[in-house]
């Protein structure tokens, strides 16, 4: 996808997710977000024009919230690159698991406010 295309700034974040699927709930991770997507880092296959449901924990410190903030959110894959590294900088390469990265567009999102003590 081009630079043109998008239409936000993109933050380099990696946050864990939740992905809701028919087979229950997979582990995730984000490698960059913005106001209306989200490239996800995943050990699934999901397919380009699936639809995809997940939660996002913000951290509280990083908000400056006194709780952390749970955005649940429904959207669309719209790209899919193989075998993107998670961490690919941090992490020595005898380490790194390959991933799947997904672009997804973020069709609707709700915010949730967790209270301090919940996980």
């Amino acid at each position: 996808m081009s630079e043109e295309a998008r239409t936000g700034k993109r933050f380099p974040l990696e946050l864990p997710i939740k992905i809701h699927g028919k087979s229950g709930e997979d582990s995730a991770t984000t490698g960059n977000m913005s106001a209306a997507g989200v490239y996800i880092m995943a050990d699934l296959d999901l397919a380009i024009g699936s639809n995809i449901e997940f939660d996002i924990t913000l951290p509280a410190k990083v908000l400056g919230t006194p709780g952390d903030v749970e955005v649940h959110c429904t959207g669309r894959v719209v790209r899919k690159d193989a075998s993107a590294t998670a961490g690919a900088m941090q992490i020595p390469a005898r380490k790194r698991r390959p991933k799947n990265g997904v672009a997804c567009v973020i069709d609707q999102y709700k915010f949730i406010r967790k209270s301090k003590g919940a996980k």
